[in-house]
């Protein structure tokens, strides 16, 4: 957690104006509705209530428990909630207002330490795929890698059987996941002249893969199992992650 000056929350109070107790125009409805809708958090439990029973002070008392990331997306997202408000966009200092603010968030990002989802995208139309994305972005902006694992692992059968696919690799579904991989790291290295390192480092993700498939059906949610912690699904994610976001950047180039 980024420990905040007095000043930079005063910061945030400018940006969410909090000042008065409120946050921004939430009644205690809407303000719940809109955490559990859009971060799966409730907003008015016991832990928030440090400060007092105020909008506002479960907000600040929020900022100051949780996390850097979860709380950076929050604060992004109710900025846009701001963008929405005519009375409170057209305030003297807005533009004063929207830089500190930002600056701040960049500030807070740079300390955060939530795994990476910027590898897990839409590569088809695929209404199933759609909802795994869904629900992988839910798991970790609610804190939650270790539930992110079960859907990680299904979207990376999809996504490498389509990769099979565009490269016209016979496959079946059968195959566990270290098996496509497998086959689509040989692909790739007839195609593209890989330096040593690169190709170690891709080869050993085979072993990678394997492994993770015996970490989906033992140690996550998918059954009912003994869970690993979160720092490790934390690893185990940002491992699969990077490996995806070589991938993506290989097969970029045909």
């Amino acid at each position: 957690m980024t420990e905040l000056k007095h000043s930079e929350m005063r910061v945030i109070d400018d940006a969410l104006d909090m000042n008065g107790g409120y946050v921004l125009d939430f009644s205690d409805r809407t303000m719940s509705e809109f955490f559990d809708d859009e971060f799966r958090i409730e907003i008015f439990q016991e832990k928030y209530k440090l400060n007092g029973s105020s909008k506002a002070k479960h907000m600040r008392a929020f900022i100051q428990i949780e996390e850097d990331y979860i709380v950076a997306r929050v604060l992004r997202r109710l900025w846009q909630h701001r963008e929405t408000i005519p009375r409170l966009m057209q305030v003297d200092r807005i533009d004063n207002i929207r830089q500190r603010f930002f600056d701040l968030l960049a500030k807070i990002e740079a300390g955060a330490g939530a795994p990476r989802t910027d590898a897990i995208e839409q590569f088809a139309p695929d209404e199933t795929l759609e909802e795994i994305i869904a629900a992988i972005g839910r798991d970790i902006d609610a804190q939650k890698p270790v539930a992110a694992l079960d859907r990680l692992h299904t979207y990376c059968m999809k996504r490498f059987g389509h990769l099979l696919d565009r490269h016209g690799v016979a496959w079946d579904r059968s195959e566990p996941l270290h098996g496509r991989v497998g086959k689509y790291v040989r692909t790739i290295e007839t195609k593209h002249p890989l330096t040593d390192v690169s190709r170690q480092i891709i080869k050993g993700s085979i072993s990678v893969f394997e492994k993770f498939n015996h970490v989906r059906n033992n140690n996550s949610m998918a059954h009912d199992n003994d869970l690993v912690s979160n720092a490790e699904a934390h690893f185990i994610f940002d491992s699969v992650g990077s490996v995806l976001r070589f991938i993506k950047r290989i097969d970029a180039q045909g």
